[in-house]
């Protein structure tokens, strides 16, 4: 049992300019979330479904604000990275457990979030995407390995910020009809819209942010008595910066958008002979500052964890997390060469994603109710845990079930060998809480 106590609600406080200026993690969080996966299923939902989905929308930011808020609270009460706390906790294999699945959701994400970042590059100048693939992929290396995190905090906070600015924009030159707006934040489910509700929740609450969000915060330093600058940094980034994307983006596909098979490119492009050049040039840029942003933070998630279980540092102090961090970046540029419908790729990216999330949360929950920290959830935090681990659920059964449906073969079979283990594992471990029942505190 873990005999320290900490106070959490005695942090030094600062005023919100100072907020402002010194927050930062959960930002590397929201440029990946607020990525062209999601962007994907905001173009389809409201492409599909008008204004029907608003409250669908409004209700991700809300979730994925309180799956990083789990996260930041386990990072800052343990004060080291959530791989060597489940392995001080749980266990050597729960920990390689989990160590693959974010590898395997951020790998694979990895390369089809170059392949958009490529094709949006190429739109813009003209230029081969193969090329801009291998352009990215160097500027990855140099800028990572070169400066380390605090540069994707800086390059993630610039962009996130300078995205918000361009799908605002881009929806002011977009005709909207406020009233119908209104009307979709009635809950709803038109027929046929429950996978493409799942895909906006799914982008949201992710693997990749939940397990990556203790290491930003170790990168910064930060501790328990920074817990209202954390507390700040996830609702300034999460609810307020990603809610505004994802209004933004979701009322201009509602608005002018009518056919659900566009591809991310393809919407913006949509929108010039529809209400004229400059939201189709708003539009794209703000898709390109997305991809890249999100390719930026997406790049330090392995590292981070693959380092942690092995032993290493995590920071670009220790030479072999360096050549961790330069190596996955590198081997993104591939992403540029494989073609296709990016759309489709996208869908299937969010599909590995979400299967993976649930177990990530189960292991949040279970370390947050344990000795691991000094001070046990709230009963509200777990409620709000417990209902993010039900729709994460229903969101990896929905893909799973798509998958299945559509026939299985080596693709789909590999998504569902994929959930059947990581399923398996997050029921062994609520039977191993059970069990156990973790003394607390």
């Amino acid at each position: 049992m873990n005999e320290a106590t900490t106070d959490t609600t005695a942090v030094s406080g600062g005023t919100v300019t100072q907020y402002l200026r010194e927050m930062g993690p959960s930002w590397v969080a929201g440029a990946i979330a607020a990525g062209p996966a999601s962007m994907a299923s905001l173009i389809t939902a409201g492409a599909s479904y008008d204004y029907a989905l608003l409250w669908v929308v409004v209700l991700s930011a809300v979730a994925g604000a309180l799956a990083q808020y789990l996260a930041m609270r386990l990072g800052l009460l343990t004060e080291r990275g959530i791989v060597g706390v489940v392995e001080d906790h749980l266990g050597d294999w729960w920990a390689w457990i989990l160590v693959a699945d974010a590898v395997i959701a951020a790998g694979v994400a990895q390369l089809v979030i170059m392949n958009t970042a490529a094709a949006v590059s190429s739109s813009i100048t003209g230029l081969d995407a193969r090329v801009w693939g291998v352009i990215w992929a160097v500027v990855l290396a140099a800028g990572l390995a070169g400066r380390g995190y605090r540069f994707v905090e800086l390059v993630a906070k610039l962009l996130v910020t300078a995205v918000v600015i361009a799908f605002v924009a881009s929806l002011a030159v977009v005709p909207t009809d406020p009233g119908a707006a209104a009307t979709g934040l009635v809950p709803s489910l038109p027929g046929g819209s429950a996978l493409v509700a799942a895909g906006i929740l799914g982008g949201a609450v992710h693997i990749t942010l939940i397990t990556m969000h203790s290491y930003t915060m170790r990168a910064r330093k930060w501790t328990a008595q920074d817990y209202d600058l954390a507390t700040f940094d996830v609702g300034a980034s999460m609810l307020v910066a990603f809610g505004i994307y994802s209004v933004a983006i979701f009322l201009v596909a509602a608005s002018v958008l009518s056919d659900p098979g566009l591809s991310t490119v393809g919407a913006a492009e949509a929108l010039g002979p529809l209400v004229g050049p400059s939201a189709e040039w708003l539009f794209l840029l703000g898709l390109g500052g997305a991809a890249i942003s999100t390719l930026g933070g997406n790049t330090i998630v392995p590292p981070f964890l693959l380092a942690d279980k092995l032993g290493w540092g995590t920071t670009v102090d220790d030479d072999r997390y360096r050549a961790l961090l330069a190596g996955f970046a590198l081997l993104s540029a591939p992403g540029a060469f494989i073609g296709g419908d990016v759309l489709g790729q996208l869908v299937l990216v969010l599909a590995l994603g979400t299967v993976g999330t649930p177990f990530a949360i189960a292991v949040v929950l279970y370390l947050l109710n344990s000795g691991a920290v000094p001070e046990a959830n709230s009963a509200l935090a777990n409620v709000g845990g417990l209902a993010l681990l039900a729709v994460a659920g229903t969101l990896a059964a929905n893909f799973v079930r798509e998958q299945v449906a559509a026939g299985v073969d080596p693709l789909s079979g590999a998504v569902l060998a994929f959930a059947l283990v990581l399923g398996l594992a997050t029921v062994g471990l609520f039977g191993k809480y059970v069990l156990e029942r973790p003394t607390v505190a």
